[in-house]
């Protein structure tokens, strides 16, 4: 079965350490949509789904705020988990050394894939 791709969004709406974009993918068992987001660090994109390692919540408070106040760290609004953005494992708070979830992305031709 060939492997599909999904438009997530264009290359310019992702800035180094800055607003990340939010969007939804479908993932079994579970019904319906999961938020799911993708922000770029150290050149690199990533994309995780919007779910803390511990409970569960969407990280961002205000829309595609994952970042902390430094640029370097994800940050779940919530509780203050803090993820590094490069391999989504939590490094401070109550998850500490669980991970966000992680899916396949790919950037070209200016754009953003989600790889289903």
């Amino acid at each position: 079965m060939a492997q599909q791709e999904r438009l997530v969004c264009a290359s310019s709406e992702l800035v180094d350490g800055g607003k990340g974009v939010r969007f939804s993918v479908e993932r079994p068992p579970e019904s319906g949509a999961v938020p799911a987001f993708v922000i770029r660090y150290r050149g690199k994109i990533y994309a995780y789904l919007n779910r803390c390692a511990h409970i569960g919540v969407e990280l961002d408070w205000i829309e595609g705020e994952f970042f902390d106040d430094s640029g370097l760290y994800l940050i779940c609004s919530t509780h203050g988990a803090t993820y590094a953005p490069h391999s989504g494992l939590c490094i401070g708070g109550p998850c500490r050394g669980k991970s966000l979830q992680c899916l396949e992305i790919e950037e070209r031709d200016g754009n953003i894939f989600l790889k289903d």
